[in-house]
C-alpha cells in the first residue's frame, strides 16, 4: 500500500470514528454529514471520497461499533471463567456505561430510528448481523456452553433494553434499581427454563 492508500484509509478511519462518537451519542439523525466531517477535521466535500452515502456509512459504522463494543466485553468477561456472563451482565448493565454513551454501546442511540420505516436497508442490515454474532458469542463463553440462540438474544434484547431505560432515567432512583433488575433478570434466564 502506498503513502497515498495510507492517508486515505487514515481519512476514511477519522470519519468513521467521528460518525461512532456521533451515533453513540446523538442517534442516526444526529450524526449530518457536516457534523461528522466537521469532527474528522475535514470539509464535508470529501465525504463522498469515502462513501456513497450517509446511509453506508451508516451501515458501516454500526458494524464497526458493534464489533468494537463485542471484542471490549470478550476481553473482559473471557478471562472471567464460569462466571464470564455474569461479568457481561454487569459490565453491560453499570452506571458507568450507562452514564457515559459517547463510550459505549450504540444500541440505545440507534435502534428506534432504525425500526422506522425511513431507516436504511444497511443500518438494518449491520444491525441483524452483528447481533446475530453477538448471540452466537454468548453460546461460546465460559459459562454459556448450551445457551439456545433463543435465550441468547433475549438476553441481549434484555442488556439493550435495560440500558435504555437506565439512560432515560438516569438522574433518578429507578434508573440504578432497572440496571439490578436486568442483572437478575439476565442470571435467571441464563440457568435457562
Amino acid at each position: 500500500m502506498g503513502i497515498r492508500d495510507e492517508q486515505k484509509e487514515r481519512t476514511r478511519q477519522d470519519i468513521l470514528d467521528s460518525a461512532i462518537r456521533l451515533l453513540r451519542g446523538r442517534g442516526i439523525s444526529g450524526a449530518s454529514v457536516s457534523e461528522v466531517m466537521k469532527g474528522a477535521g475535514l470539509t464535508v466535500g470529501g465525504f463522498y471520497a469515502h462513501f456513497d452515502s450517509k446511509e453506508a456509512l451508516v451501515g458501516v459504522c454500526l458494524r464497526q461499533a458493534l464489533r468494537e463494543r463485542w471484542s471490549q466485553l470478550l476481553t473482559v468477561v473471557q478471562s472471567s471463567g464460569s462466571e464470564a456472563l455474569e461479568v457481561l451482565l454487569r459490565r453491560y448493565l453499570s452506571r458507568r456505561h450507562r452514564d457515559n454513551p459517547a463510550e459505549g454501546c450504540p444500541l440505545p442511540a440507534v435502534v428506534g430510528e432504525a425500526a422506522h420505516a425511513y431507516a436504511s436497508p444497511q443500518a438494518r442490515d449491520a444491525l441483524a448481523e452483528e447481533l446475530g454474532a453477538w448471540a452466537e458469542g454468548l453460546g461460546t463463553l465460559p459459562g454459556g456452553k448450551g445457551l439456545r440462540r433463543q435465550q441468547a438474544l433475549g438476553v441481549i434484547a434484555l442488556l439493550f433494553g435495560g440500558l435504555s431505560l437506565a439512560r432515560a432515567l438516569k438522574g433518578t432512583s429507578l434508573s440504578d434499581e432497572i440496571l439490578e433488575a436486568c442483572r437478575a433478570l439476565g442470571r435467571a434466564a441464563m440457568r435457562g427454563p
